[in-house]
């Protein structure tokens, strides 16, 4: 993800001995908009390697990673995930800690899984995606209550306030139409549990050799809040199932029906969708689109308050989401 807060080989070395861990190098990793990543080589690692991936968390609190280590824990032997390492210099009379406080923020280090982001999905890796999603959601039911082990869900409704009245009329009707339509759902009849919330493609991660395609890696668990199940979905097929074209594409935004078919066959192989989860889903996929058309706006937003800037600082397109926001809810209202 990019690199917000710049640390010190120094600093790096003394934070990974506190996890058992022998730094060599820092790599940073610059995908993503919300944390400051690294690739840590270790001194054992041979040249271009790097064993473990070093997170500071520059929104979420201390407490929240915290939950999020429990919640991975939870997932390992049921999904390919990577569970936070606990210090090595815990008090092994006290439960394990998995976080280092700096600054106010927290610090994990997990192993690196292996495998590689997809450039393009296919239907088999739709398919795969929706049976992990489902495994997710079922597994995650044994932590009770969910909401002790969940965040609170962004305001999403104060950023969209604030950036409407700066919005085109069209687009400004086309995100209050998405979101009444989204508050008119039956919402209290649709199951909820803890979802992940962010499962993009470019966070998981894909053996891709002799044309098999086998799930590596499920990544980036810093969002998993108390949702309904059929949000999950919608924002998971939002990216899984649509073709993203690059600048020399003109920027397309190709949704596939087919793809997310398939990935609703694979999910429910897990776990079955009742009959409002299945009437919901098109306004919840209009809406999902919106939530993140609004984040890539708040992610802007702060880094123009804030002076953010570098080679290190990506921003994604909002537009892009904008686009899959009005595909969805033309079907909609043909609907």
């Amino acid at each position: 993800m990019s690199v917000y807060t710049q640390l010190t080989d120094a600093q790096f070395a003394t934070f990974c001995q506190r996890f058992g861990v022998a730094f060599a190098r820092a790599i940073p990793i610059t995908q993503g908009i919300k944390n400051s990543n690294w690739f840590i080589q270790t001194t054992e690692d041979n040249d271009g390697e790097h064993s473990y991936v070093f997170t500071l968390f520059e929104e979420r609190p201390p407490s929240d990673i915290e939950k999020m280590a429990v919640i991975l824990n939870q997932l390992v032997g049921k999904l390919p995930v990577a569970a936070p390492m606990a210090l090595a210099d815990s008090n092994s009379s006290n439960e394990k800690s998995y976080v280092i406080h700096y600054d106010n923020k927290a610090i994990t280090l997990v192993p690196c899984l292996s495998g590689a982001h997809p450039k393009q999905t296919t239907e088999t890796m739709c398919a795969d995606m929706g049976a992990a999603l489902a495994v997710l959601h079922d597994t995650l039911q044994a932590l009770q209550p969910s909401e002790d082990y969940g965040v609170a869900l962004y305001p999403w409704n104060e950023v969209r306030d604030r950036e409407i009245q700066f919005m085109p009329s069209d687009e400004a009707k086309l995100m209050r139409d998405i979101w009444q339509s989204y508050s008119d759902l039956p919402l209290d009849t649709l199951p909820k549990g803890l979802c992940h919330l962010d499962m993009f493609a470019d966070n998981t991660l894909w053996h891709l050799d002799n044309n098999s395609e086998t799930l590596s890696g499920l990544l980036d668990f810093t969002e998993v809040s108390v949702e309904h199940y059929v949000m999950d979905i919608a924002i998971t097929i939002n990216d899984f199932c649509t073709t993203w074209g690059d600048a020399e594409q003109g920027e397309s935004v190709d949704f596939d029906r087919r793809k997310m078919a398939v990935f609703l066959q694979g999910y429910e192989s897990k776990r079955t969708l009742s009959n409002d989860e299945k009437q919901a889903l098109p306004i919840m996929l209009a809406k999902a689109a919106v939530i993140f058309w609004l984040l890539r706006l708040n992610v802007i937003h702060y880094n123009r308050t804030e002076g953010r800037t570098g080679d290190n600082i990506m921003v994604k397109n909002p537009d892009l989401m904008k686009r899959l926001a009005a595909y969805h809810w033309s079907h909609v209202e043909k609907a």
